[in-house]
């Protein structure tokens, strides 16, 4: 089995931890601590004002495609601004990133959408269904992200739906055959 590392990336709240914990196949490293005072006027909850706890490091999943003979590394990024100094670590050996966004605060995924662009890392945007519902298209969102490459995926998905999850991951998987066909 060929090991591929791919990230899970995102703003803050996008649901990286959820697809992680949702596709694993084993029982996923979460680096969550509850969210305290000490970031009030720091964390932007605007939008997401139940959210009790955060990744402050990474998560860490692994799904086995047979078929496919590939063992996937997820790697969930933190996606607070002031842990994002580790995404350059996390980034290190990876072939490709699913770049989650929830379109309720779409302005908080350009630095997610920025950074794989800049590092030329292979990726797909996945655009979080929150509450089962989207009221924009994958054309309407991916025109919003002014994406460099307009030929990036950019996929409807619910985070909490396995399949949804894996549809994303072979969407990804694509991409990098795609590109490792065209170089």
């Amino acid at each position: 089995m060929a090991p591929v590392k791919i990230l899970i990336a995102g703003g803050f709240g996008v649901g990286k931890t959820t697809l992680v914990e949702t596709i694993s196949e084993i029982e996923p490293l979460r680096t969550e601590e509850r969210l305290t005072a000490a970031g009030v006027g720091v964390d932007d909850l605007d939008g997401i004002e139940s959210k009790a706890v955060t990744t402050v490091a990474m998560d860490f999943g692994r799904l086995t495609l047979a078929d496919a003979g590939v063992v996937l590394y997820l790697f969930g990024t933190p996606g607070q601004e002031r842990f994002w100094f580790m995404w350059d670590d996390l980034l290190a050996g990876a072939l490709g990133a699913l770049v989650l966004v929830d379109t309720r605060r779409l302005d908080r995924s350009f630095p997610a959408i920025d950074f794989f662009e800049s590092r030329g890392l292979p990726f797909v945007v996945g655009a979080n269904c929150f509450h089962g519902e989207q009221p924009y298209t994958a054309e309407e969102i991916a025109a919003a992200l002014h994406l460099r490459d307009p030929a990036t995926p950019v996929l409807l998905l619910d985070a909490r739906a396995r399949a949804d999850a894996r549809d994303a991951l072979l969407a990804l998987l694509d991409v990098l055959i795609g590109s490792a066909d065209a170089a």
